[in-house]
């Protein structure tokens, strides 16, 4: 199979969907790998590192033309629409709930579209989606620590607080990886933590990882109100695969917020968790509601190209793999965790959250398949 890999370009992207040992790996198994040039330069990738694995340096507009599977890091942008067709496989991260024009532009196309982040092991485990997660989710922190700072018009209080002086008080919504992230780098950061989340048994096991250091609190409305309102930094990163994020955070509840607290939505892709959310970029990456601040970078791995780009394509190489060597249709049927992840395929929607977000009909994977 020839797979294209082009180079990123959303804004302050530096991943790439690949790395030279990728590179070494698919070559070895007979498929040709062709990368835009420049391609790596964001993650410090060279040209040269890939063309020594085995690829073939090329234009943009030669890596879409010849390639039959594209793998990439994000979403293909406006600026990338002319270049889909029925032909090509396109395996990256998608987030159609939150993004009609893309949407639309890959049903017009009648491109077969494989999102990484409803690729769904038995388990309910994400595995495309969870290195992103743990990056996010300590990034998340980081930010929150980063815009508390008195000149950013945060509340200038140093999140791990001082002898006699009290840490910050942070809340994290939504109990998964992101989530769970988030509290270990908090914690590490010494700050007052609570985590929040439907699920009794993954907030138990929470309890237990962190010996009780963490504070958890079942979510409901009421509870939510409430913990915000004390919070210093709070995290959002609710995740239901596939679907638009529900707004668990009212305006009413930011616009009560502590005065310089910092809002940081990781659900920002599929929509984001705080009512007030909209996406922002690395260059402009925080604006005010109320007396708080909302940081809502829709590609935060984005800004650490290097970490992600090795977390990412560790994930993804045996996915690629596989496809290439059976053909999508093969490899799906093969392994139910990947048929999951098919979202659009001949002008349908094969994703039913997706479907529903936008009111489009949709088939089954079964049928795509068939």
């Amino acid at each position: 199979m020839r797979i294209g890999i082009p180079k990123e370009i959303k804004s302050q992207e530096g991943r790439v969907a690949i790395t030279p040992a990728g590179v070494h790996h698919l070559s070895q198994h007979e498929h040709t790998v062709i990368v835009e040039r420049g391609a790596g330069d964001g993650s410090g990738i060279t040209d040269e590192a890939f063309r020594a694995a085995g690829a073939t340096l090329t234009t943009a507009d030669a890596v879409w033309d010849q390639a039959e599977m594209i793998i990439k890091v994000k979403e293909p942008i406006a600026a990338e629409y002319h270049h889909l067709r029925e032909d090509q496989v396109i395996f990256t991260y998608l987030h159609l709930a939150a993004d009609k024009a893309q949407t639309d532009a890959l049903l017009a196309s009648k491109t077969t579209a494989i999102a990484y982040e409803t690729v769904q092991l038995p388990n309910g485990a994400l595995p495309l989606l969870s290195p992103m997660s743990e990056v996010a989710g300590r990034m998340s922190a980081l930010a929150g620590a980063f815009y508390s700072f008195r000149h950013f018009g945060g509340s200038g209080k140093l999140i791990a607080g001082v002898v006699g002086c009290p840490p910050s008080k942070v809340v994290i919504i939504g109990a998964g990886v992101a989530g769970s992230n988030a509290a270990q780098m908090a914690l590490g950061m010494r700050c007052d933590v609570t985590i929040i989340d439907v699920n009794l048994a993954r907030l138990a096991e929470l309890d237990a990882e962190f010996g009780g250091r963490v504070k958890t609190l079942y979510s409901t409305a009421f509870s939510i109100h409430e913990a915000v309102a004390e919070a210093d930094i709070v995290v959002g990163s609710v995740l239901i695969p596939g679907a638009r994020t529900p707004k668990l955070v009212t305006h009413d509840m930011m616009a009560s917020a502590r005065p310089g607290s910092v809002w940081v939505d990781i659900a920002v892709d599929q929509g984001g968790c705080f009512e007030d959310t909209h996406p922002t970029t690395h260059l402009d990456p925080v604006y005010p509601v109320g007396q708080a601040m909302v940081y809502a970078v829709a590609n935060m791995p984005g800004a650490v190209p290097h970490t992600s780009t090795y977390a990412l394509t560790n994930a993804t190489l045996s996915y690629v793999t596989q496809i290439a060597n059976k053909g999508w249709k093969q490899a799906c049927r093969d392994n139910v965790a990947l048929s999951k992840g098919l979202t659009t395929h001949e002008g349908k929607l094969t994703n039913a959250a997706v479907a529903q977000a936008w009111g489009y009909p949709s088939i089954s994977v079964e049928e795509a398949l068939t």
